[in-house]
């Protein structure tokens, strides 16, 4: 089916009443633990059914925003692929040493450092969902498995290459925000692109798709101008009956290859197994016991900054500049800047050899880049990050000085 006209097009300040809608429908896949700027990148190139896009009936966007806020689905089983292009450089490991250290564990089976992995490459996940109070996700490896399962009020982590396991528990009033990678799925990575809808964001419906078997529509959301923001466009299959996002994929305004794309390659709305939920952990299994899945939420919030740079207002003393897609995030990190040294193994030559110098009205500062998300670190600790270009971010910190 070709493309819908502009009839369908719409701009979000025009959704403002579908928003509390949204809050409604149901987190309906099982959340995952992700570090760093990374943490909501799924995708890979999806298993689509070949047989043709299909002929439905005519939809706004307005309407299919609201046909995704309405969406009540709380059950499902399924599989979902997971990719990252971010064009993060290779640090040789050494992220995955240094996660450890940072979540103070050392557990190979804690989901802030296991799951650092998602930030490149490809992967298989295996989800299951039944409420809000019952999630599993395994992360399918090479002659293993991880998985991470909420259960009532117990969060379990499994790393079964090494045998170790992870444990947490979850209040009522967390479950919320009790599982640090929310944004991983296409429902949850959909809803934060929606959350940063306003007058700067143009809304469209471009046709329709077969995703994991199913009819879908494919909503278009993207910057009404060009602007700072590194985003160039998502693109979101809405599952035509439910309104349960199936895949979304983000194109940078660089171009290229998607940056992020969340894809389901097999899905079912049934109600899962209640086994599926179990966990118990094996014999001779080391149990690390971690803080309340709240509070580790937190601690992901403070870490993460989400594929819009989502979460980042949420840190202590940050403050968001800029509305919309060119918005920016500054906080001070009361500390010193990136050393601009390139002396031997010295850790700060290092860090700054993976960063750009710049200098401004502001003084001196080194820009880290992705093709997403950039932030700009002050010589005198001050950080500024968002989806926007370097120039955006020299701009602020000038602003702000």
């Amino acid at each position: 089916m070709a493309p819908y006209e502009s009839e369908n097009s719409t701009t979000a300040d025009e959704t403002e009443d579908t928003r509390t809608g949204r809050g409604r429908a149901v987190r309906y896949v099982v959340p995952v633990a992700v570090v760093g700027v990374a943490a909501a990148t799924i995708g890979l190139v999806p298993a689509l059914a070949a047989s043709g896009d299909p002929d439905l009936p005519k939809i706004t966007a307005r309407q299919l925003v609201e046909k995704i806020a309405a969406s009540d689905v709380e059950q499902l089983s399924g599989t979902v692929k997971v990719s990252t292009d971010l064009g993060l450089p290779d640090l040789g490991g050494l992220e995955s040493s240094l996660g450890a250290d940072a979540t103070g564990g050392g557990s190979s089976a804690d989901p802030t450092s296991k799951l650092t992995e998602l930030a490149a490459g490809t992967h298989t996940l295996r989800v299951a969902a039944d409420g809000p109070d019952r999630s599993k996700v395994s992360l399918l490896e090479d002659a293993a498995e991880y998985s991470l399962i909420h259960n009532g009020k117990n969060v379990w982590g499994y790393d079964s290459k090494s045998n170790t396991v992870y444990h947490s528990t979850v209040s009522g009033d967390a479950a919320a925000q009790r599982d640090e990678g929310a944004e991983l799925t296409p429902k949850q990575l959909t809803d934060q692109a929606l959350k940063a809808a306003d007058g700067t964001t143009s809304l469209s419906v471009d046709g329709t798709e077969r995703v994991a078997g199913r009819d879908a529509y494919k909503l278009v959301i993207r910057p009404a101008s060009s602007g700072a923001s590194t985003v160039g466009r998502i693109a979101v299959a809405v599952d035509a009956k439910t309104g349960a996002p199936l895949k979304f994929t983000l194109t940078p305004a660089g171009g290229g290859a998607a940056a992020v794309d969340a894809g389901f390659t097999r899905v079912s709305f049934a109600k899962p197994a209640a086994s599926t939920f179990d966990f118990t952990p094996p014999k001779g299994a080391k149990v690390t016991e971690g803080d309340s899945a709240a509070g580790a939420a937190k601690g992901h919030a403070e870490r993460s900054g989400g594929p819009l740079g989502g979460g980042l207002d949420e840190l202590d003393g940050a403050k968001v500049v800029g509305t919309g897609w060119n918005s920016v995030a500054t906080f001070d990190t009361g500390g010193k800047g990136v050393p601009s040294g390139s002396g031997g193994g010295e850790p700060g030559g290092f860090l700054a050899s993976l960063g750009d110098r710049v200098s401004g009205d502001f003084g001196k500062g080194t820009v880290f880049s992705t093709r997403l998300v950039n932030a700009l670190v002050t010589d005198d600790g001050k950080v500024y990050v968002g989806a926007v270009n370097k120039a955006a971010l020299v701009k602020v910190a000038d602003a702000a000085n």
